[in-house]
């Protein structure tokens, strides 16, 4: 078995955390966290980079690389926002789906792709820490699942369990 926690940046402004953003990782890092993690992974944008620098220094494993891996970021943010704006407030992948069902159907394979070679990178028994966007991870998350994640709040973040090439996805 191979563990990918996948969590959503916290509060930003911009491509940086937030004040506030700074202390939720930190209570994060306090407090959820299941360490030792074989892996540090960011989407490659510096929120998500920053969250997962805090979290790391709380693991005390500093010396373990954090690696960026972009396929985790849409390069079509834009048309995401204008998806999820038109799907309403609080939309699910699924919502966004019924808005633009292109866009969701092609992205779910890039952004699945992206985290099925994290897992895949991982040793048996190995456990990822990924931060990245909504409802980026959501979708990818989905696309190895086949079950709809809710929406990630700042912060929040899912389990995804692989088992013999199998896909499940839990609370954290």
């Amino acid at each position: 078995m191979r563990y990918v926690e996948l969590r959503r940046h916290t509060d930003n402004d911009g491509d940086q955390l937030t004040a506030q953003g700074v202390a939720d990782a930190e209570a994060i890092g306090r407090e959820a966290l299941q360490p030792p993690y074989a892996a540090f992974i960011s989407s490659g944008a510096a929120r998500a980079t920053e969250m997962v620098t805090i979290l790391r220094r709380a693991t005390g494993q500093d010396d373990t690389p954090i690696v960026e891996v972009t396929g985790l970021r849409s390069t079509v943010e834009d048309r995401w926002r204008a998806a999820a704006k038109a799907a309403g407030q609080g939309a699910s992948v699924e919502q966004i789906r019924a808005v633009d069902p292109d866009l969701v159907d092609h992205e779910e394979r890039l952004l699945g792709a992206a985290l099925r070679g994290i897992v895949e990178s991982l040793p048996e028994g190995g456990r990822a820490l990924v931060v990245g966007h909504s409802p980026t991870n959501e979708a990818a998350a989905a696309a190895l699942t086949g079950a709809t994640v809710p929406p990630l709040g700042k912060g929040a973040g899912v389990l995804l369990v692989e088992d013999r090439g199998r896909f499940t996805i839990r609370a954290l």
